[in-house]
């Protein structure tokens, strides 16, 4: 199975048990975020709205490439970003 690194914004941190990186699994980032739910229970929601969209607050990226949506391909290796939307005022 590929294998990733999976890089946590702080915002998540409370589900990988405060950790800022976790391996993942899956060759593709639709594989990686379940298998990171079946790890750290409740993430994938945070990210992942009822219709398999990204949430607007959230971005994804495989490498340097944001991925639009949860089909993107994830290779052996890669490193996974999950970045949060900061807000206020």
């Amino acid at each position: 199975m590929t294998r990733c690194r999976i890089r946590v914004a702080s915002p998540l941190r409370s589900y990988t048990r405060n950790a800022a990186e976790v391996t993942g699994r899956g060759s593709t980032l639709r594989e990686v975020l379940e298998n990171l739910d079946v790890d750290f229970p409740g993430i994938r929601f945070r990210m992942i709205d009822e219709q398999d969209r990204v949430r607007p607050h959230i971005r994804l990226f495989v490498g340097v490439d944001e991925a639009l949506n949860i089909d993107a391909t994830v290779s052996d290796g890669a490193t996974v970003h999950l970045i949060c939307a900061l807000s206020g005022g």
